[in-house]
């Protein structure tokens, strides 16, 4: 896959709760918020069910991405799904989505001449090592706040945007999941400052939970979108979220370059 290939086939949102989202000519990212106008915006968690049962969490789904492969996955199998309908935000094409590591930083538009950009990377799978145990999760919520918080004293733009994100982090009481996400989102702010591009930017935080909606769309489309391998483990292949590190425009169209994490990298889970 060369990185000419990596880019954004829709975008879409929507100012109030629906399943779907309309396309759009574009969208407008906030930095540290999400996409503007969109009810899925903000600090803290905006999804009903979150907002329900924990409104102070921090909201490490402030953009849905999905990878338009989905969709012609599941249109052979009867299933069609256009651009927006499952939601997200972000149709991307030629990106693995699923298998990109945890604080993984994706980049849209063409880099300004001269501009300092990193690599596109393919996939992430037999990439480095997955981070993954118990020691992370007690300590990494006090971490990923503690280490945000020399990280937005000093990494610039991106860390001051996500200060609020990662103060919701470290005000709330979180999962394993979720606080090596937080803790993956501060180091990528930290990253950002040492690179001279201002392209409208979001750093991956997790996978999307498919929820019984899905089926509500399209009846049995969720058992296409959520099972098991052949070693048991849950795969989940709605797409990820994504924190917002730059704002700005995107566009149908925009390239996308896609920023690894230094390893040892972590595996995307349910955020």
């Amino acid at each position: 896959m060369s990185a000419e290939q990596q880019a954004v086939a829709a975008v879409s949102c929507n100012g109030s709760y629906s399943f779907t989202k309309p396309n759009r000519d574009e969208i407008v990212l906030v930095a540290g918020l999400g996409v503007e106008g969109d009810v899925h915006a903000g600090v803290t968690v905006r999804h009903r069910h979150r907002v329900a049962v924990d409104p102070g969490q921090p909201n490490l789904r402030q953009v849905h991405l999905i990878h338009a492969e989905l969709f012609d996955e599941v249109a052979g199998k009867g299933y069609e799904v256009p651009p927006g309908g499952l939601g997200e935000n972000v149709t991307t094409s030629g990106i693995d989505l699923l298998n990109l590591p945890r604080g993984t930083i994706l980049r849209f538009g063409a880099p300004a001449s001269g501009a300092e950009t990193a690599a596109g990377a393919e996939t992430a799978a037999g990439a480095g090592t997955a981070v993954s145990g118990p020691e992370m999760a007690a300590g990494a919520a006090e971490t990923a706040v503690s280490g945000a918080g020399t990280a937005v004293s000093g990494a610039g733009t991106a860390a001051e945007a996500v200060a609020g994100v990662l103060a919701a982090a470290r005000a709330a009481r979180l999962d394993e999941a979720t606080a090596r996400a937080a803790e993956a989102v501060a180091a990528a702010a930290e990253r950002d400052a040492g690179v001279g591009d201002a392209r409208p930017a979001v750093v991956v935080a997790g996978l999307r939970n498919p929820c019984q909606q899905i089926n509500g769309f399209r009846r049995g489309l969720l058992k296409e979108v959520v099972g098991r391998d052949h070693g048991g483990t849950v795969v989940y292949k709605a797409g990820v979220m994504a924190v917002v590190l730059r704002g700005g425009s995107v566009r149908a169209g925009d390239p996308v370059s896609v920023e690894l994490p230094p390893g040892p990298y972590g595996p995307l889970e349910r955020v």
